[in-house]
């Protein structure tokens, strides 16, 4: 079954706010994240507490879409995050029923056919932008929790493996490398 974004789950812009060096809530901007929508880096309290902020808090399992710049990637806000309040950069998108897991919606948003619809209808040329009623209209599959669990740990075990391809290269890149240098050696000896 497929349905459209809209359906299953509220968007909402984050807040436009001034960081400080000193806060009591996150202030969630793109730079925090990579293309992937990782965290990669510590997050510090830059922002001051107001209603603002209150209204804004994010909540475990909110996802947020990077729709502004050339850097566009959803990423979950989890429960061992700190308090936090999303910038302008993103998209919160709170879902409406547990039929999905948000870590789901994440890896589609975040798939490369939905990444080239998204982007497709982006509009824009110096700041491109994602608009809220492109994302609302995604067609979204829907298998089962059980389904989707599976797809996760498969999206998960092939980033793993990718990462070990790409480590195993640079050794044997290494490897030759040493080989290289111990033949010269040698040669010279």
């Amino acid at each position: 079954m497929k349905t459209s974004l809209s359906h299953i789950a509220t968007i909402h812009t984050g807040v436009f706010a001034k960081p400080v060096s000193k806060g009591d809530v996150v202030y969630l901007q793109a730079r925090h994240f990579d293309e992937f929508g990782a965290l990669t880096s510590a997050l510090h309290p830059d922002l001051q507490a107001s209603k603002t902020t209150e209204k804004h808090l994010l909540r475990p399992g909110d996802v947020l879409f990077a729709a502004k710049g050339a850097k566009n990637f959803a990423a979950v806000y989890e429960s061992q995050n700190p308090a936090a309040v999303a910038s302008t950069t993103f998209f919160v998108i709170r879902l409406l029923d547990h039929t999905i897991l948000p870590a789901y919606l994440a890896w589609v948003l975040n798939n490369p056919t939905s990444q080239k619809i998204l982007k497709g209808n982006a509009i824009g040329s110096a700041m491109v932008s994602i608009s809220k009623t492109v994302l609302e209209k995604l067609e979204i599959a829907l298998p089962s929790i059980q389904q989707q669990q599976c797809i996760l740990e498969i999206a998960r075990l092939s980033k793993k493996e990718n990462s070990i391809v790409l480590k195993l290269a640079e050794l044997r890149q290494q490897h030759i490398q040493q080989q290289l240098i111990n033949a010269i050696d040698k040669s010279n000896g």
